[in-house]
Parts: C-alpha cells; sequence; structure tokens
C-alpha cells in the first residue's frame, strides 16, 4: 500500500512539474498569411502566377516559391536551381531570401525553388518584388505585376 501512495504522489508531482512546464514555454512563431500569390512578368521567358509559402522559426524564415512563368528546360536535379527572392520590408527597405534548395524538376514544370532563408524581427511586413532565378547558368530576373495575395506577409 505504501509504494502504490508513493508512485501516485510521485505522478501527480511530475504531472504538475510538465503542466508548468509548458506554460511557461515560448509561444510558437507564426506568420500570416502561410500562402500568398503574386504574378511575375519573366521577360522573354514567360509570365504567370506564383505561390509562395512562408514559415518562420525565431528570426529564422523561409519561402518556398513554384511559378509557372519559368518552366524546366530539360529534367533538372534536386538543387540545381539558385533563387533569390526580394521583398519590400516595412515599406521603406528591401530583404533577400536565398537559397539552392529544389526538388527534382521534370522538363516542362513549373520551376520550384526553396526553402529561400532569410532573417525576420517581429513585426516585419514583407511582400514579394522580384524573383532571379539561375538555371544552367542562365540567370531569369521576374517582376511582380501584381500585389501580393491575400496581402504581405506578417511576421511575429
Amino acid at each position: 500500500m505504501r509504494h502504490g501512495r508513493l508512485a501516485a504522489g510521485t505522478a501527480l508531482g511530475v504531472g504538475a512539474a510538465v503542466a508548468g512546464t509548458l506554460a511557461l514555454a515560448p509561444g510558437a512563431y507564426a506568420v500570416e498569411p502561410q500562402t500568398a500569390t503574386i504574378s511575375f512578368d519573366c521577360g522573354t521567358w514567360g509570365s504567370g502566377e506564383a505561390t509562395l509559402e512562408a514559415t518562420q522559426d525565431g528570426t529564422a524564415a523561409a519561402v518556398t516559391v513554384t511559378t509557372d512563368a519559368i518552366t524546366s528546360p530539360i529534367d533538372l536535379a534536386a538543387g540545381s536551381v539558385s533563387s533569390t527572392l526580394t521583398l519590400s520590408k516595412n515599406g521603406t527597405g528591401t530583404t533577400q531570401f536565398t537559397g539552392s534548395a529544389n526538388p527534382a524538376l521534370p522538363a516542362g514544370s513549373p520551376i520550384s525553388s526553396g526553402p529561400l532563408n532569410g532573417t525576420v524581427a517581429p513585426g516585419d511586413v514583407l511582400e514579394a518584388q522580384s524573383l532571379t532565378v539561375t538555371v544552367l547558368g542562365f540567370t531569369v530576373t521576374c517582376n511582380a505585376t501584381s500585389a501580393q495575395a491575400p496581402g504581405p506577409f506578417v511576421f511575429d
């Protein structure tokens, strides 16, 4: 009987400690919206829609870009597309998210690049302005021709 009370008391103590730890844990960082769309004009390479998916982990943020404005000329291996997404920052400057991460892309498929990594501060408001993509030594610059919808990314 004595062991049963000790075990019950220990279980209650551990449960209270875990609950207290969870209550003191920092909240998860969030970016809103998490997904946005925008139109790009890539000159002679074409134009089209892009989907931007944003994530945040503290001051580290990432945006994955998929756009039909540029299509893969041939099968492309994973990690072979280098991209820079330039975003307006708080209406007064710009910031860049960069990376060379992409899935394997079959010929003719929309370019998907990311995560493109950058740094944010609480309250940053970012909206895509341009995308520069380098594929097989060719650099393509795409300029935004619409506002980001449903609106700019706002980071916690």
